[in-house]
Parts: structure tokens; C-alpha cells; sequence
């Protein structure tokens, strides 16, 4: 007899409407909060603090202890993945992350041939002392950059407002544009399998620049290599969890879930979920989708924007959630607000 998960996150991921709806959000762990700013500057440099087993449990439990989330995100970035391969990522104050770019098969050749796993046992270490020092009742999530998103600033060698180095490559050299995202995809997924090992209960994907890509290019640079990718998990770990969060991604929203890509699909802000859920099958999990900057205005706003995604998603499986990541100027007490409402 199927045994039901005593934590809502996982409850909501195995279909199963919660409510009041779980909630946590994305960046949970940054820069909004003063606690967070102190850790940082006793850390050093950003992937000091990625790389620091102590500090980043530290700064995963912070928004735990304040506000009671229902779920813990690990501390760290998408881009540790290009770091273990041999690429060059740094962080610079105030600019992001600088990375030597990668645009030739020359260049990938440089990378390693397999995920060296032992470069990122810092972060295994990190989710093993979460799974020992969460409260019970929290839900420890992993993740991991989708092989477009990553590429992109691997290309670019930073960020970029539309992706356009990395969308020129893909025209210009398809073949090394594959071989980047095929390299990716195994190197993501051997990372998934090892965050699930290490304590991670789900994990999830972050397609931060879905937006970015055409028709023509969407199927071949996103869709698919993610659901590679929670294939191979899945295979691996077949008890393992999946969130899709894919930015700009709504119009293929049901593409994912027609392909069975992940137990969950997170919303953007963009997107109504009074229009958009009643075009997903009824059992997978959704997620989101408040606007970050109603967070940050607080008030009848922020209230309002709450109680229309609460209306919308009554009666399905979803985990609250903004639709993308709060921003460092986010008063802490509308974050209090955000929770009392939709806990209410």
C-alpha cells in the first residue's frame, strides 16, 4: 500500500491538493535579508560561500528560522556545473559572473570528458547536514541550471539581456551548439542523481531564459534536453522529484506536461493561472506565480495579487510561489504578509 508523504511539498508533488498551499520562494536565501549580507561578507567571494558546506547550510536555514518556509532550497548556483567542468567562473561585485567563454569545439574539448562529482562535494556536504538539521516538516530541495540557460552564459561568458550570443551560435554552429547541450545534459543529470543521494527529497530546474528561444530553436535547446534530463533521473531514482520551472515557457507549458516532463511545472509571473491551469491535466503539481515586484510594493497590491492565484488554484495540486526570484530591495515584513495571507 502506497505510504502518503508526511510533507506537504512532496504530498502537492504527488498530485495531491493541499491546502492552505505550501509555500516557499525562489532565492529564498539572498540578498533581502540582513542576515544573509553578514554571511556573505564573512564568506569572501560568492563561490566561497557556495563552497563553504557550514556557511551555505548557514544561509539555506536563515529564511527557514524567519519566516517558516515549507520548503529549503540549497545554497548555491546554477553555474558550479561549468565550474567542475574546467571553465573559469568568477563572480564580480555588483557585475555577476564572468566566465571564460566557451564558443568552439576546441574550447569544449578543454572541459572535461566526464562530471568530475568530487569538485562539488562541498555541496553534497551541504545537503547532508541540511537533511540532519532542517526542521521535519521541511521539504530539502536540490537544483540544478537546464543545459540552455547554463550554455547561455557559458557562451557569453556573463549575462545577457537576450541571449543573443548563445541564440547566434545555435544558427551559426548547430553542431557545437549540440555537443554543448548534450555535454550538459549528462553532466546535470549525474549531478541531480548525486543532490538525491545527498538528502535532496525533489529538485528543481531553472530554464531561466526560455524566453529567449524561438519555435524553431525551443524544442531542440529546452525541451528536450530537459526531459532527457528527468529521464535519466528518473531511471536512476525513481522516487526523485521534479520541478520545471521555465521562464518565458508558457505557451509550451502543456507541451511539458504532455511529455511528462517533471511532477511539477512552475509559472512565471507573466501567466494567469485562472486561464492557464484549466489547460493542464488536473493531477500535475504546479507552481507560482507571484510578480516579485507586488512583493516588493506590499499592501492592497501584494494582497490582491495572492488572493487571485489562491482563487485560481483552489482544489489542484500547487506550492505557492513568486515567478521568478525575490529581489534584494524586498522588505522582509511584506515576505511576513505574504505568508499570513496565504497560510490564512
Amino acid at each position: 500500500m502506497h505510504q502518503r508523504p508526511a510533507k506537504t511539498i512532496l504530498r502537492v508533488l504527488d498530485g495531491e491538493p493541499v491546502w492552505p498551499l505550501p509555500i516557499w520562494i525562489m532565492r529564498q536565501a539572498g540578498r533581502y535579508l540582513p542576515e544573509y549580507r553578514e554571511t556573505r561578507k564573512r564568506a569572501g567571494s560568492f563561490l566561497d560561500l557556495c563552497y563553504t558546506p557550514r556557511l551555505a547550510e548557514e544561509v539555506t536555514l536563515q529564511p527557514i528560522r524567519r519566516f517558516g518556509f515549507d520548503a529549503a532550497i540549497m545554497f548555491s548556483d546554477i553555474l558550479v556545473i561549468p565550474h567542475a567542468l574546467g571553465q573559469d567562473v568568477r563572480f564580480v561585485e555588483n557585475e555577476g559572473p564572468k566566465l571564460d567563454p566557451v564558443t568552439t569545439m576546441a574550447d569544449l574539448k578543454r572541459l572535461a570528458d566526464e562530471m568530475p562529482l568530487d569538485r562539488l562535494d562541498p555541496v553534497f556536504e551541504t545537503l547532508d547536514r541540511l537533511h540532519s538539521s532542517l526542521p521535519p516538516e521541511t521539504t530539502l530541495l536540490g537544483f540544478c541550471g537546464a543545459p540552455w540557460t547554463v550554455a547561455s552564459y557559458m557562451i557569453a561568458g556573463k549575462g545577457t539581456p537576450d541571449q543573443a550570443p548563445a541564440r547566434l551560435t545555435a544558427y551559426r554552429d548547430p553542431v557545437f551548439m549540440q555537443a554543448l547541450i548534450d555535454k550538459l545534459v549528462v553532466a546535470s543529470t549525474a549531478y541531480l542523481i548525486r543532490q538525491i543521494d545527498a538528502g535532496a527529497e525533489a529538485v528543481q530546474i531553472f530554464e531561466s531564459f526560455g524566453s529567449a528561444l524561438p519555435p524553431a530553436l525551443f524544442d531542440m535547446l529546452s525541451l528536450d534536453p530537459i526531459r532527457r534530463m528527468v529521464e535519466g533521473l528518473k531511471a536512476a531514482r525513481p522516487r526523485a522529484k521534479v520541478i520545471v520551472f521555465v521562464r518565458g515557457g508558457g505557451t509550451n507549458l502543456h507541451r511539458f506536461a504532455a511529455a511528462g516532463v517533471g511532477d511539477g511545472l512552475a509559472l512565471d509571473w507573466t501567466l494567469d493561472p485562472a486561464r492557464v491551469l484549466p489547460t493542464l491535466p488536473d493531477r500535475i503539481a504546479t507552481q507560482g506565480n507571484l510578480d516579485p515586484l507586488a512583493l516588493i510594493a506590499g499592501g492592497e497590491p501584494l494582497d490582491r495579487g495572492i488572493d487571485h492565484i489562491l482563487a485560481a488554484v483552489r482544489g489542484r495540486p500547487h506550492i505557492f510561489n513568486l515567478g521568478h526570484g525575490i529581489l534584494p530591495e524586498t522588505p522582509t515584513e511584506h515576505v511576513a504578509q505574504l505568508i499570513a495571507r496565504v497560510r490564512a
